[in-house]
């Protein structure tokens, strides 16, 4: 190709793809280079989910292992606390209890969970399980007068309800009231 048909304002190949009379690439070109683009975007965008994917699995997988790293010596108290002799003395044996489950309440502190107490408060069938309904006299209606399994939570995220027993004033004894 001579120098005249490099400048002159036909289309002709150079090795790059075709070009326009002002020297600027086809649209077919434009096109094929976008295209290539595109994949090489969409290759390392889920080449990024999946390192993303791997790595919050890796943090969560870390997480769990610390977290039971904290619950063995527990475990280990409770193991020491069944094979205790035969001799040991029950008080002596829920003394070892208490002071397990006190661990294992910090523990649980430590990572942000606390146990509700709800007896005396309003049923929140949000925050209860109500399992069970009885008339206590003096207690308002739809009042947690007792509660059967602790509720947790972390923050406002509820992680279990609680199971609760429920003040019903409709189960009040009619006669009992002179009615």
């Amino acid at each position: 190709m001579t120098r005249r048909e490099r400048s002159s304002g036909t289309p002709h190949d150079h090795g790059g793809g075709l070009r326009t009379a002002d020297g600027m690439p086809s649209a077919v070109d434009e096109l094929a280079l976008l295209a290539e683009r595109y994949q090489r975007l969409a290759a390392d965008f889920e080449n990024f989910r999946k390192r993303t994917a791997r790595d919050a699995e890796r943090t969560t997988a870390a997480r769990n292992d610390a977290l039971l790293r904290e619950l063995l010596p527990i475990a280990d108290n409770l193991e020491r606390a069944l094979a205790s002799h035969p001799s040991t003395k029950p008080e002596q044996l829920r003394g070892g209890i208490e002071l397990t489950q006190q661990q294992l309440a910090a523990l649980l502190k430590r990572h942000g969970v606390e146990a509700d107490d709800n007896v005396g408060e309003a049923f929140d069938p949000h925050r209860h399980e109500a399992i069970s309904a009885r008339f206590v006299a003096g207690e308002p209606d739809h009042v947690v007068v007792e509660v059967m399994q602790r509720g947790y939570r972390r923050g406002n995220e509820i992680i279990r309800p609680a199971q609760v027993i429920v003040n019903d004033l409709e189960l009040a004894d009619p006669d009992a009231n002179g009615g």
